[in-house]
């Protein structure tokens, strides 16, 4: 199974561009778009109904244009989640759940600490909320695939900055031991399993000081898999050559 995350920054956007055209042309099992800032009613048939393609949306209620995530899937699941179980994760269009007979695959975008304590504290309440949610397939016995924006920095390999953004919502330590967490739990980082020592490989890049020209970025965009699957994983690839957004296209390959 071929899977791809991509946070887009706006799905339109991204038509709009035709960055979008490479999507279709590879082949991909599972498509996991974040930040896609939009409703259905607001799409082209084309980015709703793609050839070969069941497509999922959950965009945000509190208002539009913003958050959203989509799956797009060959296989078609049992069951299609959206949200977390408690109402106060449901609202912002963050995450999609696709639950078949032996696995489940979640793409999340996950919120910003921002710079107001409440903020992080959210934050901090999504994560475990989220944790605990692929813990309860996992504890039934499936497999599970997540990825998407988790919106961390897990160690300081994985940003060009770490001294500068010691203090930095992304970078801080109770994120980053969130990681930790995740990881005790039995999931594997995907790109760390692979590749332990790696520098200087991000996903995302700020666009206002064309820092992706210098390649100075952050790792942010993941996929995990629960430990019964790690050994089944085939090849990943961080598609940094991928324009469009100020993030790029990560992608797994496993068998499942």
């Amino acid at each position: 199974m071929k899977l791809l995350s991509w946070n887009v920054n706006g799905i339109r956007a991204v038509e709009r561009k035709q960055a979008d055209l490479w999507l279709w042309e590879q082949d991909f099992d599972v498509i996991a778009l974040q930040e896609t800032k939009s409703h259905p009613e607001q799409l082209s048939e084309h980015l709703l109904q793609p050839k070969g393609y069941q497509s999922f949306w959950h965009s945000a209620e509190i208002r539009k244009g913003y958050s959203g995530v989509a799956l797009y899937v060959k296989q078609s699941p049992n069951e299609i989640i959206q949200g977390l179980p408690d109402y106060n994760f449901t609202d912002q269009g963050r995450l999609l759940t696709a639950v078949y007979d032996t696995f489940v695959v979640c793409n999340g975008y996950f919120p910003n600490g921002g710079s107001k304590t409440s903020n992080l504290d959210y934050k901090l309440a999504y994560y475990q909320a989220f944790l605990d949610h692929v813990n309860t397939y996992k504890d039934q016995g499936l497999s599970v695939i997540f990825g998407g924006y988790l919106n961390v920095a897990h160690t300081e390999i994985d940003l060009a900055r770490p001294d500068a953004n010691k203090n930095h919502t992304g970078f801080l330590p109770i994120e980053r031991a969130w990681v930790d967490d995740v990881i005790a739990d039995g999931y594997a980082d995907v790109f760390r399993l692979l590749n332990p020592t790696k520098t200087d490989v991000y996903t995302y890049w700020d666009q206002k000081s064309r820092a992706r020209d210098r390649n100075v970025g952050w790792r942010i965009d993941y996929w995990f898999v629960s430990e019964d699957i790690k050994d089944r994983i085939t090849t990943f690839d961080t598609k940094t050559e991928v324009q469009g957004s100020d993030h790029c296209p990560i992608v797994l390959d496993i068998l499942i």
